[in-house]
């Protein structure tokens, strides 16, 4: 399995359009973040998680001319609006299957009607497959996926477990039932928005406490801010078996 992480930041990316933060005037590619997403592909198969509005601009940077399926955690604009973007692959390969909760579901409809409307649709529109994600195990293709139930301030939000590698991000509560379904997983991926705390986010510390309730081999931070701190100086902080993730970085399973 080899994830790439398509994007690594917060919804409005690193730099902040006008910003002068330190952070948003750096030269370091690392610190340079689209918003968050992953591609994931084994045995020939290839499905994204999220498809924000950095989707296209992610999707020609990874050289990706098939996707076989959209996961999505939650229906946040820096997760969804890269939605109408699918079109290419729709006018390649066909209709596109996309698996969400049920309230993603709806807020895909609203949101991108056109998408969805079954008479009198306009010809450049994509067709979509949908599925319907419960908090329960369900198959892509020859691999099983389990949800990872977890609260974003009050709005329920969707993690994953691929195999041994699972991926969390806009968590800011995960009940200990639901860490107990990636305790021990291999590769870890987790959001880590800033240093100070946040409502709706863990901050680095809560990320870190996380990770170490999980105990992987590895674990990756995503959903990054500017005010995280530049990424070469973070890096130097955390412990051992843990990285922050940048746009880009790929990684083999």
């Amino acid at each position: 399995m080899t994830v790439t992480f398509l994007g690594t930041g917060t919804s409005q990316g690193i730099p902040i359009i006008g910003s002068t933060h330190p952070v948003c005037l750096s030269s370091d590619f690392k610190d340079k973040r689209l918003r968050v997403s992953v591609l994931i592909e084994w045995d020939n198969y290839s499905y994204v998680i999220d498809c924000g509005p950095d989707f296209r601009q992610q999707m020609l940077r990874a050289g990706s001319d098939r996707i076989d399926g959209i996961v999505f955690t939650h229906e946040h604009s820096d997760h969804v609006l890269g939605f109408d973007d699918i079109r290419p692959f729709y006018f390649r390969q066909g209709d596109i299957p996309i698996y969400a909760h049920k309230r993603v579901l709806k807020a895909l409809k609203k949101r991108f009607d056109y998408v969805f409307k079954t008479k009198n649709k306009y010809p450049g529109a994509p067709t979509v497959i949908q599925n319907r994600i419960k908090n329960e195990p369900f198959l892509l293709k020859n691999l099983e996926v389990i949800p990872v139930n977890g609260k974003h301030d009050k709005l329920q939000v969707f993690g994953f477990k691929f195999g041994d590698f699972a991926y969390l991000t806009d968590m800011k509560t995960v009940k200990a039932e639901e860490v107990e379904k990636i305790k021990n997983v291999k590769v870890l991926v987790v959001n880590a928005l800033r240093i100070e705390p946040h409502l709706s986010h863990f901050n680095l510390e809560e990320a870190i406490q996380f990770i170490a309730e999980v105990n992987p081999e590895t674990a990756y931070l995503t959903h990054i801010s500017h005010l995280l701190g530049f990424h070469e100086a973070i890096q130097k902080k955390l412990p051992k078996n843990v990285f922050l993730a940048y746009d880009g970085l790929e990684i083999n399973l």
